[in-house]
């Protein structure tokens, strides 16, 4: 199963083009996007999840591409999008904001209510299932969004960011959460911390001013840190600093 993207073009202005003629194909059930703020991360995310259009290119996953309105429904049904921030909707319940993400993607109401169910016991909400979405911390409302992804059952989930902003344990909480998500859904995960990159992900791609630096199995990508000493970590730390700043 693999996420293409072929000769995107994407400006933001005519002095601001953050792609031109880029391509990039992931195929693995696990894949960290590391980059620098800036390095044109969220705006490919974007794209893949069609939150984005592109002035050129095109953009599919297996058999499924965006480009009439049947095309679309079909890709996005089977492509999550999880933004930094996961909004809460003003009056809903957990679950009932759960559900209603499995509606907007074509649910009938009824599926998605029974669905909605097991997804939040996959993501540990059950016991906040009726309390007001509005009151979650930030780590519980990425965990939310998560849950209404998994109730209209993606086969690919996008995740911007997820662990931005959460405190070292929500960070590791929600890093082995995707864990238990590993061979039953295909994951791509945005990030600029090279903490963030485990042992669970399959592929590590580098992405620095809008070019592909790096694209290989995560320990190709630990190997570029040479004779360097420390765990996974510190490795991670200097093959990242090597691919983009240049240093050694």
């Amino acid at each position: 199963m693999t996420l293409r993207l072929n000769g995107i073009r994407f400006r933001y202005s005519r002095s601001t083009t953050v792609f031109d003629g880029f391509n990039l194909a992931i195929s693995s059930p696990a894949t960290v996007l590391l980059g620098p703020n800036g390095a044109g991360k969220s705006t490919l995310m974007g794209i893949a999840s069609t939150h984005l259009k592109a002035e050129r290119g095109t953009v599919s996953w297996q058999d499924k591409a965006p480009t009439d309105k049947r095309g679309t429904v079909a890709y996005v049904r089977a492509v999550a999008w999880l933004p930094q921030e996961i909004v809460a909707i003003p009056g809903l319940t957990v679950r009932e904001q759960v559900a209603y993400m499995g509606w907007l993607k074509g649910m009938s109401r009824s599926a998605a209510w029974d669905s909605s169910r097991q997804a939040l016991e996959r993501v540990r909400l059950t016991d906040l299932a009726d309390r007001r979405s509005h009151q979650l911390s930030g780590g519980q409302k990425r965990r939310m969004g998560l849950a209404g992804a998994l109730t209209h059952q993606s086969e690919l989930i996008l995740m911007d960011e997820p662990t931005a902003g959460l405190d070292p344990t929500q960070r590791k909480n929600f890093r082995g959460l995707l864990e238990t998500l590993r061979g039953d859904v295909h994951i791509v995960v945005s990030t600029h911390q090279t903490e963030d990159l485990a042992d669970s992900y399959s592929e590590v791609v580098v992405l620095d001013r809008g070019t592909v630096r790096f694209q290989g199995a995560t320990a190709e990508f630990h190997a570029l840190a040479g004779d360097i000493a420390g765990g996974p970590r510190e490795r991670a730390e200097a093959a990242y600093a090597q691919l983009v700043h240049g240093e050694v």
